[in-house]
C-alpha cells in the first residue's frame, strides 16, 4: 500500500471508528473489538467498510428496545391482536417488540399459564344440548383445581414475567382478569395481587349488567389501589358507565373507541373530553357507524375518528395507554404483526 492509500485507508478507518462510537452510545451497542491496525498489513476496501459499518448497525437494531409512546401518547396493544398466533408470553413478547411496541393489556391465559395455572378439560357440548353430570363434575372439579391453584400460588413468576417484559422493553400496564360473580374473596385478591406482581395499574373486565358484581369488584380495587377498567362492545351509549362509576372511585372506564363510535353513531370525542377524568385505558380499531352498517375497517378507512382521538390525547396530556385491537380481517399477502406494525405506524404519523 503506497503513502497516499495508506493515509486514505486510515482516514477511513478513523472516520467508521467515530461512526461507530456515536451508534453505540445512542443505541447503547456492547463495544465490538476492532483488529485492523498497521501491523496487519491488511487491505480495507470501501466495501469492507461499507460492511462492517452495516454490521454495526444491525447489532444496534437487533438490540434496540421499542418504544411506541410518541408525543407523550403511550401506543400499547392487547394480547387480543395476536389471537391467532401462538400464545406463550415469550412468544407475545416476540409479536410486540417486532411490532415495535412498548406497553401491553395482558389477557390473564398468557399469564397465568406461564405462571403454571392447571389444564382445566372442558367437555364438548354440542350446541342447545345439555352436559351430562359426568360433564358437570367435571367442570366443577376444573374450577375447584383452578381456586385452590390461585388462592396459593407464589407471585414469583409474575415477577418474573414482568421481569422479562421489562428487561425487553415492554411495560405490562394493564392485567385483563375479570371479577366473577362465583369468585370467594381469596380469588379475587389474587386477581389484585397478581396485577401489583405484574407491574400493572389496572384491571380490565367486560361491563356488566350486575351492579353488585360493579360494587364488588370496586371495593377490591379500593382496597388494593387498583383501577378496574370496564370494557364495551356495542351494547353501550353515553350513560353506559354511570352506575358503576358512581359506587367507587376506583372504577373506570376502559372506553373502546371503534365499538363505541360504532354503537352511538358518531364521534366520540364528546364522550372523552366529559369523562377524562374517569378513563384508566383505550382500545383503537377503525369501525364504521352502526347507522351505516358497521364493522370493522383497516386503519383510516373508517369512521372512527382515530387520528382526532390520538391528537386530543397529546393535546391534553393524557396519561393512559391508547391499546391496539386488531380486528380486521388481515390481508393475505400480510402478517399479524406487520398489520399491528401498520396500525402503530399510523398512530405515530397521527401524532407527528
Amino acid at each position: 500500500m503506497g503513502t497516499d492509500e495508506t493515509d486514505i485507508f486510515f482516514r477511513h478507518r478513523k472516520d467508521l471508528l467515530l461512526r461507530k462510537r456515536i451508534l453505540q452510545k445512542r443505541l447503547s451497542v456492547p463495544s465490538v473489538p476492532v483488529f485492523y491496525t498497521k501491523e496487519t498489513n491488511m487491505t480495507l476496501t470501501r466495501r469492507d467498510i461499507t460492511k462492517l459499518a452495516l454490521g454495526a448497525t444491525a447489532a444496534g437494531v437487533l438490540q434496540a428496545k421499542p418504544n411506541s409512546k410518541f408525543h407523550g401518547v403511550q401506543i400499547g396493544a392487547i394480547t387480543y391482536s395476536f389471537r391467532s398466533l401462538p400464545s406463550s408470553a415469550e412468544d407475545v413478547l416476540k409479536y410486540l417488540v417486532e411490532s415495535g411496541i412498548s406497553s401491553i393489556e395482558l389477557m390473564s391465559d398468557v399469564a397465568e399459564n406461564y405462571a403454571g395455572i392447571p389444564k382445566v378439560e372442558r367437555p364438548r357440548v354440542a350446541r342447545g344440548e345439555k352436559m351430562t353430570p359426568e360433564q358437570q363434575q367435571m367442570v366443577k372439579e376444573g374450577a375447584e383445581n383452578v381456586k385452590k391453584w390461585r388462592t396459593s400460588v407464589s407471585m414469583d413468576k409474575y415477577k418474573a414475567l414482568r421481569k422479562m417484559y421489562n428487561d425487553a422493553g415492554v411495560d405490562i400496564a394493564i392485567f385483563k382478569l375479570p371479577v366473577g360473580t362465583g369468585m370467594s374473596d381469596e380469588e379475587v385478591d389474587y386477581i389484585f395481587h397478581a396485577t401489583k406482581a405484574l407491574g400493572a395499574h389496572c384491571i380490565t373486565m367486560e361491563l356488566p349488567t350486575n351492579l353488585e358484581l360493579t360494587k364488588r369488584a370496586g371495593q377490591f380495587g379500593e382496597k388494593h389501589k387498583i383501577f378496574v377498567g370496564y370494557h364495551n362492545h356495542m351494547q353501550v351509549n353515553e350513560s353506559s358507565w354511570n352506575a358503576a362509576l358512581a359506587q367507587s372511585k376506583y372504577n373506570s372506564i376502559n372506553l373502546d373507541v371503534g365499538h363505541f363510535t360504532e354503537a352511538i353513531s358518531k364521534s366520540p370525542i364528546p364522550f372523552i373530553q366529559q369523562n377524562h377524568s374517569r378513563i384508566s385505558s383505550f382500545h383503537l380499531k377503525d369501525k364504521m357507524f352502526k347507522t351505516n352498517g358497521g364493522g370493522n375497517r383497516p386503519w383510516g378507512s373508517g369512521e372512527t375518528p382515530l387520528k382526532e382521538v390520538l391528537r386530543l390525547m397529546a393535546k391534553e396530556k393524557y396519561k393512559w395507554p391508547a391499546n391496539i385491537e386488531l380486528e380486521y380481517d388481515v390481508p393475505k399477502d400480510s402478517t399479524v404483526t406487520a398489520e399491528v406494525a401498520k396500525c402503530v405506524k399510523f398512530c405515530q404519523d397521527a401524532l407527528a
